[in-house]
């Protein structure tokens, strides 16, 4: 990748001087990880072609420069922005879970993290973020058939208290060995596991079918509508009532 620095605005000459240009880079070679680079305004100083790839835009000239409210729809925009405001003010994101609509409209499951960028002078100059697509990794027939125990286990009993020995004992595996093959095939911690398990059912009822709300959350194990709702919002970047108004249209 060579960022674009002519004619760069204040801000972002100071993030990009800032950045190693070997790791952004390498950004470029990363087949399912959105890279960025934004200066303190929120402004776009760096992306990576799979970052071009989930915007409206064919290049990245075209996304430099703007903000996540040009790029994307208001309740991702909106999302992107309180998460950078929090990293701006000191606290680091990491693995976050969320559910990211791809190319065609189709939704799936990144981690992303987001960190502060410092110049050598130590002033707050932006952030970097990845979000790492989460696809099913190649694993041997052992570690797969124990992972689709555990997620029918959780799919059949989605209101349970899901712990980590619970979860070991549907994979037939002690909780260390759970923990390094969920990692391997999800890249996930068994934690995340169930609540990405919970969500996705929750997004089939609420395009599906036209149960209340609050009866959709207890339906997926949480104790009332509020948390749910919370929870949802943050993982999506939609309310479970946006969701489904924009998934039944």
């Amino acid at each position: 990748m060579a960022p674009v620095r002519d004619n760069l605005w204040p801000e972002g000459v100071a993030l990009l001087a800032a950045l190693s240009p070997a790791m952004v880079a390498l950004m470029d070679e990363l087949p399912d990880t959105m890279f960025c680079a934004k200066d303190v305004t929120g402004r776009y100083a760096a992306v990576n072609p799979v970052f071009v790839a989930r915007t409206n835009e064919r290049s990245r000239r075209a996304v430099l420069g703007r903000r996540a409210r040009d790029l994307f729809v208001p309740q991702l925009a909106e999302r992107y922005e309180q998460q950078d405001a929090e990293v701006l003010q000191g606290r680091s994101l990491r693995g976050e879970l969320e559910r990211i609509r791809r190319l065609g409209g189709t939704s799936g499951w990144f981690l992303t993290s987001k960190l502060p960028v410092h110049d050598d002078a130590g002033r707050l100059v932006g952030i970097v973020s990845v979000s790492h697509d989460l696809r099913a990794g190649a694993a041997d027939d052992a570690t797969m058939g124990s992972m689709a125990a555990v997620v029918a286990a959780v799919e059949a009993d989605l209101g349970a208290r899901w712990t980590t020995t619970r979860l070991a004992e549907a994979a037939g595996a002690t909780p260390a060995v759970l923990d390094r093959r969920v990692r391997r095939v999800y890249g996930l911690t068994p934690r995340q596991l169930v609540l990405r398990t919970r969500v996705d059912h929750a997004t089939r009822l609420l395009a599906g079918t036209t149960r209340p709300i609050g009866d959709v959350a207890a339906d997926i194990g949480f104790y009332d509508q509020p948390s749910f709702t919370r929870t949802f919002a943050r993982l999506t970047g939609e309310t479970p009532a946006q969701y489904r108004r924009r998934t039944r249209r």
